[in-house]
C-alpha cells in the first residue's frame, strides 16, 4: 500500500487520488478538530495615492503583502475595542 502524499502540489495530489480510494487509508487518518478552512471576505478599501505608498513601504519592510498588513492592523484593532 502506498503512502499518503506529502505534496502541495495540486497535479499531483490529483494524480494520486485518481489512482486511490480514500478508504483504503482508513488506518492513516485522523480527525481534525476545529474548521479546517477559515472562510474570508474581501472588501475594497479606498486610500490616498501617499497613504497606499506608505503602506507598501510598511508592508516592503515587514516582508509581507499589502493585504496582510491591513489584515493584521484590522484584527489588533478589533481585540482592543
Amino acid at each position: 500500500m502506498n503512502d499518503l502524499p506529502e505534496t502541495d502540489s495540486i497535479s499531483e495530489l490529483a494524480a494520486f487520488w485518481q489512482a486511490h480510494d480514500l478508504t483504503d487509508f482508513d488506518d492513516k487518518l485522523e480527525e481534525v478538530p476545529g474548521p479546517v478552512f477559515i472562510r474570508t471576505r474581501q472588501i475594497i478599501l479606498p486610500l490616498s495615492t501617499v497613504d497606499a505608498t506608505a503602506l507598501h513601504v510598511i508592508a516592503s519592510q515587514q516582508r509581507i503583502s499589502e493585504a496582510e498588513l491591513v489584515s493584521r492592523w484590522v484584527h489588533e484593532r478589533l481585540q482592543t475595542g
